[in-house]
Parts: C-alpha cells; structure tokens; sequence
C-alpha cells in the first residue's frame, strides 16, 4: 500500500503528492472536475482550499471537519500508478 504524507495544490488543478516511500508524483485533476462528485471541486478557491490529505490518500475536506466519510478521495494505488513521477519541486540541491 501506498501512502500519501502530504498534499500541494497548484492553482493550475494538479496536485504534488507526496509518497510514505520517498517518491514525489504530479496530479493533474482537471480531467474529472466535471465529472459527479468532484464538480464540487472545480471552483479553483475550493480546489486549493480544501486539498488535503484522508484516509492516507488525496483528498478534499468537502464537510470541512476533516471527516473522512465526507471527502472526496482518490485512490492512492492510481495515484501511484497513473501520476506522473516528478522531482521534488520545492527541494534544492545542495551545491
């Protein structure tokens, strides 16, 4: 299983996600803000505002409680799987 630590949403609808493993991944959501549940979503303030991790995955705190039956997820495995491989953008090398 593959678990999400941390979240960064870009105003651009992808999402950094952070694995338990080390590896960094790009989210791009824009493709399902349309779809069902998650045109709850397509407001760029309720994107960036309610991103946030759940249930050990990508989430969106819809109930603002922090409730995790009342979010939208997604399931980490096809986030690990499908995301693109990046890396770690707000890391710098050390020279």
């Amino acid at each position: 299983m593959h678990d999400v630590i941390q979240v960064i949403p870009q105003s651009d609808f992808t999402v950094i996600v952070y694995f338990s493993d080390g590896i960094v991944k790009k989210y791009d959501a824009s493709p399902l803000l349309n779809k069902g549940v998650f045109s709850q979503i397509s407001n760029i303030d309720d994107f960036l505002d309610k991103c946030t991790v759940l249930n050990n995955t990508l989430a969106w705190d819809i109930g603002g409680n922090y409730d995790p039956y009342n979010c939208i997820d997604i399931d980490p495995e096809n986030l690990y799987e499908t995301a693109e491989t990046i890396e770690d953008p707000f890391t710098t090398p050390i020279r």
